[in-house]
């Protein structure tokens, strides 16, 4: 099994397919994952394999590491196009979420500020008012939706607590186009049950669901990296091209990754 778990709170930059020329920053330990889902196809792989025995980073070591990486690419005159909470889990789920928000907008303004602010989220503290308040101050909120099928969502996201389509498509509303909807599209089995969500059963009332929340945009995406779960497959570039297809139709961008 390939994983990777990130360094914490700063890794990269990376190249992201969707983002450019990515700083990520790690609000999970940097030993291990703690995350809210339990993705079969999370490149951090399962949340059992990975427990951390060290603390999440404080709020003032994130600030300080991200203070001291952005002064060191300032210096070599190579900015990040972007500002990436990502790693080794949900970064939502931090304490001090919020406040580590401000302190990045701060950081951001001052040392790069054509640099965008992105979180990807699961999307399941967003009913949090303090998360939902920080959410609305970056700039690319980006909120996943697999699917709106509770079996789906037990059988691939696994979330750890309990989870409500319906109640976190009706607090997405609640960002009033200040989000982007995230989508991962792939096919395969796991324990002997099927995972391809490229169908029409899946993707209309998928659709239907991201044309009621109305986002700025969405990103669909495959597998790109090892996962956890081996017997998963890429979604085709043209199983994704037909549903992107969809989704501008409805007169939303929409961003394929293959």
């Amino acid at each position: 099994m390939s994983t990777v778990i990130y360094p914490s709170p700063i890794f990269g930059p990376v190249h992201s397919r969707r983002l450019g020329i990515s700083l990520g920053i790690n609000l999970q330990p940097a030993d291990g994952k703690v995350c809210s889902f339990d993705c079969i196809y999370c490149e951090c792989g399962f949340n059992s394999d990975h427990r951390p025995a060290l603390p999440r980073p404080t709020r003032q070591e994130v600030a300080d590491a991200l203070e001291q990486k952005l002064q060191s690419m300032v210096a070599e005159g190579d900015l990040p196009d972007v500002l990436t909470f990502a790693g080794n889990g949900e970064p939502t789920g931090h304490p001090d979420f919020a406040a580590i928000i401000d302190d990045t907008i701060r950081l951001r303004n001052q040392y790069c500020p054509l640099a965008k602010v992105s979180v990807l989220s699961n999307s399941t503290f967003i009913h949090r008012d303090a998360v939902r308040e920080a959410l609305l101050r970056v700039d690319n909120n980006i909120l996943k939706l697999d699917t709106i099928h509770p079996d789906y969502i037990q059988r691939v996201d696994r979330p750890a607590a309990n989870y409500d389509v319906a109640r976190i498509i009706s607090d997405m509303k609640r960002f009033k186009g200040h989000l982007i909807i995230q989508t991962m599209f792939m096919k395969g089995t796991f324990n002997g049950e099927s995972v391809d969500n490229t169908t029409e059963a899946y993707v209309g009332p998928w659709l239907e669901a991201v044309k009621a929340i109305g986002p700025k945009e969405v990103m669909i995406y495959t597998i790109d990296r090892d996962t956890p779960a081996h017997q998963l497959a890429k979604a085709t570039p043209d199983e994704l091209n037909a549903i992107r297809d969809r989704v501008i139709a409805t007169g939303i961008p929409c961003m394929a990754s293959y």
